[in-house]
């Protein structure tokens, strides 16, 4: 294992393995190096086996519904440990396929252990030393854990350790209200537990406008989740078996009680103070528009940089080191333009700007709203739950950003994106001929709509 390489990878998330990929094939030889878990929190802890259990329960929640599609089903069974064994499997395919895939490249050295930085060119893993002229960190991140009075005396659970249950909570406490508590929330209503959601601020997911927040919000108590939002004071203490979560003034008796209040970067235990990396107040390695640190020839990808939080953006920073370094390419971070998505049922689509950060711009703009109730897709679904919005700067005519609450909003947000990222005016879209019935095709109706904000 000792030796000098051409490119070491710390971390086999997103970015790591691609980015592998492609050094090797450009004829460098490649240590890539993993402690734990192969395919980092997509494949082991996020949007694999979370989005396989919000399947689940999507498909018990539209079995409860029968009724109202003309079809009779019976009584609605969930089996725990066939759901959490689904999901499990799901990740040990995608996580053995991404080994095999790296054992397989002829220039890459696929080492396991825990690598730290003994110079800014020279590693440890487990004793012995490699070295490279360039060293790439896609390390990842974990669930941040508050300091809350008595939560050290409890057994909780995080994202990851949730994955492991294999039977339905009594009642299900999630303490934090954006998106990985809010998908967990639901889930685990659909399976039938009780569900209460704790959130500190004036409302949940916080980053998103008002509305959007409150029809969230609506969709979630629709189903039966209790949510307490100003919450500034959460203490946890036992109660026999279970777990009293003071609320306020209030009480709730739990059965299981999920952290879900944010994420903190997988930096702190590699030695990144004797390679000279510098940090931010929050531990995430600081990185310019190219994603390279302060320490030439040292670089960092995906969510320890702080400049995303989703896979895509992980893979997309591959993208821009692998084009700038390989491609003779000049691919900078602030090209990206941000979409995502909370997979609640239904899901939100997001692109861009807030319409409350657009105002913020001082900008004229436009905004066109249209509520789901109106897509023929959603009525024909009999899902009609939320709305889309779109917001366009006034002058430029270019579409600032969006947001689809509503069925297949997660899909129906890349039209959007794409022309976003075309950077032509917002009637290119508004003249396009989408297809019917989807959700898509209100779009340029939308469009068509658009009235200025005060």
């Amino acid at each position: 294992m000792s030796g000098r390489f051409d490119a070491i990878i710390v971390g086999a998330g997103q970015a790591g393995p691609a980015l592998a990929a492609r050094l090797d094939a450009a004829g460098q030889n490649v240590a890539i190096v993993e402690r734990h878990l192969f395919g980092g929190t997509c494949v082991n802890t996020g949007c694999m086996p979370t989005k396989t259990l919000v399947a689940s329960a999507y498909a018990a929640h539209l079995a409860r519904r029968a009724a109202e599609y003309g079809l009779d089903v019976g009584p609605v069974v969930v089996d725990m440990k066939r759901v959490a064994a689904r999901a499990h499997q799901v990740t040990l395919n995608s996580r053995g396929s991404i080994e095999s895939w790296l054992e397989g490249l002829p220039r890459t050295t696929v080492i396991r252990g825990h690598a730290r930085f003994v110079s800014a060119d020279t590693l440890t893993v487990d004793g012995e030393e490699i070295s490279a002229a360039r060293i790439f960190l896609n390390v990842g991140g974990r669930a941040a854990i508050p300091d809350m009075p008595g939560l050290g005396e409890i057994d909780y659970l995080t994202n990851t350790s949730i994955l492991a249950l294999e039977t339905v909570p009594r009642h299900l406490v999630v303490v934090g209200g954006s998106y990985i508590g809010l998908e967990f929330a639901q889930m685990y209503r659909r399976f039938g537990a009780e569900v209460t959601v704790v959130e500190k601020g004036p409302r949940l997911i916080a980053r998103e406008d008002a509305d959007v927040s409150e029809a969230v919000r609506g969709i979630l108590e629709s189903e039966g989740i209790a949510v307490h939002v100003g919450v500034g004071n959460v203490a946890f203490r036992r109660e026999g078996g279970e777990i009293a979560v003071g609320i306020g003034d209030a009480e709730v008796i739990a059965s299981h009680v999920l952290i879900a209040v944010g994420r903190r970067p997988n930096t702190d235990d590699l030695g990144l103070d004797r390679a000279g990396v510098r940090l931010d107040a929050r531990g995430y390695i600081v990185v310019d528009d190219r994603l390279a640190t302060n320490v030439p020839g040292i670089f960092a990808l995906g969510d320890c940089n702080g400049r995303g939080a989703f896979t895509h953006t992980a893979y997309n920073d591959f993208e821009i080191v692998a084009a700038n370094l390989l491609d003779g390419a000049d691919r900078r971070l602030s090209q990206r333009i941000l979409g995502y998505a909370l997979y609640t049922d239904p899901p939100l689509g997001r692109v861009g700007l807030t319409e409350t950060q657009a105002r913020e711009i001082g900008r004229p703009i436009l905004v066109g709203t249209r509520p789901m109730t109106r897509v023929g897709r959603a009525i024909e679904k009999g899902e009609t739950q939320g709305f889309m919005k779109i917001v366009v700067d006034a002058e430029t005519k270019r579409i600032l950003g969006a947001s689809i609450l509503g069925t297949g909003g997660d899909e129906a947000i890349h039209g959007i994106l794409d022309i976003m990222n075309a950077d032509v005016p917002y009637t290119v879209l508004q003249w396009a001929v989408p297809i019917h019935p989807t959700v898509s095709e209100l779009i340029p109706t939308m469009l068509g709509d658009l009235k200025p904000v005060p």
